[in-house]
């Protein structure tokens, strides 16, 4: 290959992965694709270069979405990723708010039930809903299900949000919308980021100080679920609650 060839093959490459997605044949921009074969069609990095909307200077979309999949990043990575961190990774404020907004939507589909109100039988009931809220996050957080004499979901509350501990979750916090609800029982659910579901001494704690509020207040705490990752402990289960309010799922 001569130099001339050489210098106009660089050309035509340089110009060729600087186009930006609208110069792209409309067979393989992300959104016609889309449009027209159906999101099941488009790859990872394609469903996040729409949620991207705008490449940078220089970079499309793709290419941005291909970066926050580098490195042996997966989905499910991002997942758990806040605004900062994806700012990090070479994505501006707005990109990255979309992109935690649309895996927070993620989180929330499977407590989204429409008219009917989900109801809980099981600890798989609760997790089948509650897992994918958590599992990804990066900090735990404290959950209180309030349910009716069916065991029908009234309300879900998030009672914290950082380091568990018997300071943070109190049972003036924990059973206060229980009493404004009118709720007949509660289930308490909460996440270890570690990845390990086993309740901790400071979880058996606390646990014990709800069920024995609940006793008081006449409101049955039926159990209390640590999730992690894909795994989860029931202290109904394991008949790790302390009152004699609770349900033997």
């Amino acid at each position: 290959m001569t130099n001339r060839e050489r210098c106009e093959r660089t050309v035509f490459e340089s110009s060729y992965y600087h186009t930006t997605i609208k110069q792209w044949p409309a067979g393989e921009r992300p959104r016609e694709k889309l449009l027209n074969d159906g999101a099941s069609s488009l790859s990872e990095a394609e469903l996040l270069a729409i949620i991207l909307r705008a490449g940078a200077r220089g970079v499309t979309a793709i290419d941005l979405a291909k970066k926050l999949l580098s490195d042996g990043r997966t989905l499910r990575d991002l997942a758990g990723l806040s605004v900062s961190d994806l700012q990090h990774l070479g994505i501006g404020k707005v990109r990255a708010a979309s992109v935690v907004a649309a895996f927070e939507l993620a989180r929330r589909l499977p407590a989204s039930s429409g008219a009917e109100r989900p109801a809980f039988h099981a600890p798989e009931d609760v997790t089948r809903i509650f897992l994918p809220k958590l599992r990804d996050l990066r900090h735990e957080e404290f959950w209180v299900l309030l349910l009716t004499t069916s065991n029908q979901l009234i309300r879900d509350i998030r009672v914290t949000s950082g380091t568990l501990n018997s300071s943070l979750v109190h049972p003036r916090e924990c059973f206060s919308d229980a009493l404004k609800e009118r709720a007949a029982s509660v289930i308490f659910i909460h996440n270890h980021p570690s990845g390990n579901p086993e309740p901790s001494s400071e979880d058996l704690a606390i646990t014990k100080q709800l069920c024995e509020a609940g006793k008081i207040l006449g409101i049955p705490v039926y159990d209390h679920v640590v999730v992690a990752g894909a795994q989860f402990v029931s202290f109904a289960q394991r008949g790790l609650l302390c009152c004699l309010f609770f349900l033997t799922f």
